[in-house]
């Protein structure tokens, strides 16, 4: 009964448009929206928008919706619930992204930090180019091609593999760590939460007290301010407690230490408490060149050619940490003199410790000065 028609040329093209219907190609979204509401406002007769898996989902109802149409949805399966289906897996605990007419960044990094990813993807960000993103990552790609078509395809390969073929359009990747991709059994749809932040010194695995203590890493984190879809470094990682509570709150993380030992503490506190977190042995800043870009570094215990380095590289915020006060006017003055906004402060913290009798004194650990620097 549609006396209009809208949709992307493949919709089209798969229905029987009425005899007499006018059509609109949505190329551009706005031209199509406008078309719906120039034939309703005209009360030119019903007007339908095919589109395909549930248009509620990553669809075209907000953009009606935004601008001012009121739809009657008729959903269908949404492509990534047909995904997880044929891949065989629930659903309930991943994240969705998608890098449809978005950077294809922040959803691979969300699939660098996230054990269970699906991602939507477009011309120019799909699965070759998200396997080129994820090269120095241990995943399995299952890509979906055509889903519910006739030219269905449905394909496991690793990131590299994934990089090196030409993919149909239309897609969707979902990004797995097989080995967690079943996942756990929860009560809210969505990766876990974790609880807690700026946990204390005994959740992780540490030398002779040498980490960064649950006070400092209070103020840290919200400087640092961690997101799914961005990536951390923590540079001079040391137990990489810094590291992996960015991890924990869903940014992908790249722990850089120069000792061994100490990159094998970073990496058990990492399975201890069930995150990923990629790490690099070697001495910065010559060790930082090949690191994809960060959004947020933390630098503990390095020198100011190492804070340089990582402001050369333009992330958003840049948390410094120092023990001596030499170093903070030169490492201040750097971080202004290439954008940031600067801001300091000592902390200085005394912990409550017994002794005997049933008294009590003021334990004082070790006074920390932080810098942090934020662009725009």
């Amino acid at each position: 009964a549609a006396a209009l028609v809208v949709g992307g040329r493949r919709h089209l093209a798969a229905v029987p448009v009425p005899p007499g219907a006018r059509t609109v190609e949505l190329g551009d979204v706005d031209d199509g929206v406008e078309a719906l509401l120039r034939h309703e406002r005209e009360g030119a007769g019903p007007a339908v928008v095919v589109a395909s898996g549930d248009p509620g989902f990553f669809g075209i109802v907000r953009a009606l919706r935004v601008r001012g149409a009121v739809p009657v949805v008729l959903p269908a399966v949404s492509a990534v619930a047909a995904a997880f289906a044929r891949a065989g897996l629930p659903w309930d605990d991943a994240l969705v992204v998608s890098a449809h007419g978005r950077a294809l960044r922040a959803a691979a990094n969300a699939c660098r930090a996230l054990p269970k990813v699906a991602v939507l993807t477009a011309a120019g960000s799909g699965p070759a180019q998200l396997g080129a993103a994820l090269a120095d990552v241990e995943r399995t790609f299952v890509v979906a091609e055509d889903l519910g078509g006739a030219d269905e395809a449905v394909t496991r390969c690793s990131p590299d593999e994934a990089a090196r073929r030409v993919w149909r359009d239309p897609n969707v990747v979902l990004v797995l760590d097989e080995g967690r991709a079943v996942g756990g059994r929860g009560w809210r749809a969505g990766p876990p939460a974790p609880r807690g932040w700026a946990l204390p010194e005994d959740a992780f695995a540490h030398r002779d007290g040498m980490i960064t203590k649950a006070e400092v890493r209070a103020l840290v984190l919200p400087r640092l301010d961690p997101q799914v879809g961005d990536l951390v470094w923590d540079v001079g990682a040391g137990s990489g407690s810094v590291g992996v509570e960015c991890a924990r709150l869903g940014a992908a993380v790249v722990a850089v230490e120069r000792d061994p030992a100490a990159c094998d503490l970073v990496a058990g506190n990492a399975a201890m408490h069930r995150v990923d977190v990629r790490v690099v042995t070697g001495c910065a800043p010559d060790v930082l060149a090949d690191l994809p870009d960060p959004d947020a570094v933390f630098v503990g215990g390095s020198g100011p050619a190492t804070v340089a380095a990582c402001a050369a590289r333009h992330p958003a915020r840049l948390v410094v940490a120092l023990s001596t006060l030499e170093r903070v006017a030169g490492t201040a003055l750097a971080l202004a003199a290439v954008g940031y906004a600067v801001e300091g402060e000592l902390v200085q913290v005394s912990r409550l410790a017994p002794l005997s009798g049933g008294v009590h004194r003021l334990a004082p650990i070790n006074p920390v000065i932080l810098l942090a620097g934020r662009r725009g």
